[in-house]
């Protein structure tokens, strides 16, 4: 879909060329349908031994469900035994649990023509979520300001290959921390008609987000569809906690998409190997998806796994490294198992600037998501210093990158126009082919063009300023910032968002811890 908000007038020939180079259009392209296959790397032995080992963890070392009495009556109810707020899962009941959530879902957004299937052969792309601080060219490294969330979903909105607003894409840290959850839903709402997350810190903002969404869609609507998506990670080793686990039956009793994402640094929070470090994902996602549909059964959720390994001598977390690629590939084959939708992969990077490391990684991190199946890409675009920045120029940088995985994705054509025999035979032997009829038919969609990265000649680069990727990307973000228009919104539901968020907050004082 194009949409021309140009009021140029177009004459014919060269005026014409011109108007449309320099007219302002953005595009949204449909979340990515895979055309490939995917990489399996765990054999079907290795499976077998991180199921069964899975089970074993379920049951003999059990999980903790932290301050929340009725999870654990739930799980008594349902046939599990409860130490304290130990939870030991039989064999094979958190696996049969799991059979009623469904294999794939539709995230309706409020222009139903952006609306995303998550599950089956597609991928849904979504920009960072949680840094606190910010970064750009002209301002370095600050605290972020519900200013900068705004600007991040005007980004989100006019960038072409990203599918999905995300949640929290930066911390409105200049906003009462009981409070934020407010402005970043309108935001989303407002600025965006692209599928949104809703809050979690607390499951009181969840409800928060239940209630803004049946104002945006209508309750009847919200009560029959899933309209949000939301994050719920497990505190690694095998913990759920009661925040994280009272949005989740929020969202559960709403019939809301949750990701159930253990929180992994290999290492730290997981076993030092792959291998090991899978039966852990395993189990804790086993567990948090059963819990799930005990709330309620057939509630959609998405088998989470961040994964990433650490430095064994400062510490610190690392990005793109093969161990997490193995990781997020082996994930992506037990969930395919259990029939659910998987969220796993990013633009990945443990990089201060968006420089050659943090290109690296992140290209390691996007195509090893590609190719292992990944249904709903959080930290797609944007990610910066292992996550505690949302950097504007990388967030364009990758999203123009991620049209090279839908392009990848596509798979190779060999449709008739494709095999080009025609060109073949016009060129002979000796020839070249920038003339022949079938270049001049195809030359337009032939290739991916990049939005962003110079393939100038030396001179003429020279003659623009010598400009690196950081500064195009400067200037494109000021460029799409400047063009951004916002999707058009009912007034009376307008109002009916912004009332709730005036009376929400006029209810509590500020809170900033």
């Amino acid at each position: 879909m194009t949409v021309d908000v140009s009021e140029r007038r177009r004459g014919g020939g060269g005026a014409a060329r011109r108007a449309e180079r320099t007219a302002v259009r953005f595009e949204a392209a449909r979340f990515l349908e895979r055309n490939i296959p995917d990489l399996e790397i765990l054999t079907p032995e290795a499976i077998e031994i991180i199921e069964a080992n899975a089970e074993t963890v379920l049951w003999e070392i059990g999980v903790n469900f932290m301050g929340n009495a009725p999870a654990l009556q739930l799980w008594k109810e349902a046939g599990a035994e409860v130490e304290g707020e130990r939870v030991h899962i039989p064999r094979g009941l958190a696996r049969k649990l799991c059979a009623t959530a469904p294999s794939s879902f539709v995230q309706h957004a409020r222009n139903p023509d952006r609306n995303v299937v998550i599950g089956g052969r597609n991928l849904v792309l979504a920009p960072v979520y949680g840094p606190p601080f910010v970064r750009d060219a002209a301002g370095g490294r600050r605290y972020a300001t519900l200013a900068d969330f705004r600007n991040f979903v005007k980004l989100g909105q006019m960038s072409k290959w990203v599918h999905h607003s995300g949640g929290t894409v930066c911390e409105p840290t200049d906003i009462a921390v009981n409070k934020r959850h407010l402005d970043m839903l309108l935001a989303h709402m407002t600025l965006s008609d692209k599928p949104y997350m809703g809050s979690v810190t607390e499951p009181e903002r969840a409800a928060d987000s239940v209630a803004m969404s049946k104002i945006l869609f209508g309750d009847a609507f919200v009560e029959a569809n899933t309209v949000m998506t939301s994050l719920i990670n497990i505190n690694s080793p095998l913990t759920f906690d009661s925040t994280m686990m009272g949005a989740l039956e929020v969202y559960a009793r709403a019939g809301q998409a949750a990701i159930i994402s253990p929180f992994i640094v290999g290492g730290a929070m997981a076993p030092v190997s792959v291998a090991g470090t899978l039966t852990q994902v395993l189990a804790e996602v086993l567990a948090g998806v059963a819990y799930s549909q005990l709330v309620r059964p057939g509630a959609p959720v998405i088998f989470g796994a961040f994964v990433t390994s650490i430095d064994m001598n400062s510490g610190a977390p690392t990005f793109g490294t093969p161990e997490a690629s193995q990781i997020t590939n082996g994930a992506g084959q037990l969930a395919r198992r259990l029939g659910l939708p998987y969220r796993s992969g990013g633009a990945f990077c443990g990089s201060k600037l968006p420089d050659a490391q943090a290109a690296y990684e992140s290209a390691n991190s996007l195509n090893a998501a590609l190719l292992s199946g990944v249904n709903f890409m959080l930290h797609a675009c944007g990610w910066l210093e292992g996550g505690l920045v949302a950097s504007y120029e990388k967030y364009v940088m990758d999203a123009d990158q991620l049209g090279v995985l839908h392009r990848f994705a596509a798979g190779v054509d060999v449709s008739e126009a494709a095999q080009a025999m025609d060109a073949i035979r016009e060129v002979g032997p000796g020839g070249h082919y920038l003339g022949c009829a079938h270049t001049q038919a195809h030359f337009k969609d032939a290739f991916w063009r990049t939005g962003l990265l110079d393939y100038k000649p030396f001179e003429t680069w020279a003659d623009d300023g010598s400009r690196d990727t950081q500064a195009l990307a400067s200037e494109k973000v000021a460029r799409m910032l400047s063009d951004y228009v916002a999707p058009p919104i009912d007034e009376a539901v307008r109002d009916g968002l912004e009332d709730f968020v005036a009376r929400k907050k006029a209810s509590v004082p500020d809170a900033f811890v």
